[in-house]
């Protein structure tokens, strides 16, 4: 009686995995080879939190991908600021990044209220929970 049910467990398995948020959007530096790609990926569907990861690349000099942890779907809006030279911290909330894209490393990131530099945009889930870029809009445009 195990085995007929046992071969129904592959045919359930997408409908476990349906819904899960699992997309990534770039911020382009300098062309296709000098950017930051965000991941989110939500492991399953009933999860409320999400995992971040980062690539750093500046090719053809370095690429690298760094794990920022979890975070909540919940409103995800994950800030890009540029704080210097090839330098780029990102902000969820109280969460706080940095990296340096000259060598493609992680930083000691400042604390949220500290965060300077300009801002060039956010990470959040549009339509369909499909992970975008929005630049911030120009001054006076409607």
């Amino acid at each position: 009686m195990r085995k007929p049910l046992m071969l129904l467990v592959p045919l359930f398995a997408p409908l476990l995995l349906a819904g899960c948020v699992n997309d990534s959007a770039s911020y382009q530096i300098e062309g296709k080879e000098h950017a930051l790609t965000l991941r989110v990926v939500q492991d399953y569907f009933w999860s409320k939190h999400a995992t971040l990861r980062l690539t750093a690349a500046r090719l053809p000099d370095c690429q690298r991908q760094m794990d920022l942890g979890e975070v909540s779907l919940s409103g995800l809006e994950i800030e890009l600021f540029a704080s210097g030279p090839n330098v780029y911290t990102l902000r969820s909330g109280e969460d706080v990044w940095q990296v340096d894209t000259q060598s493609c490393i992680e930083l000691e990131a400042p604390e949220a209220k500290a965060v300077t530099g300009q801002a060039l945009g956010s990470f959040h889930l549009g339509e369909h929970d499909k992970l975008v870029f929005e630049a911030p809009a120009a001054p006076g445009a409607e």
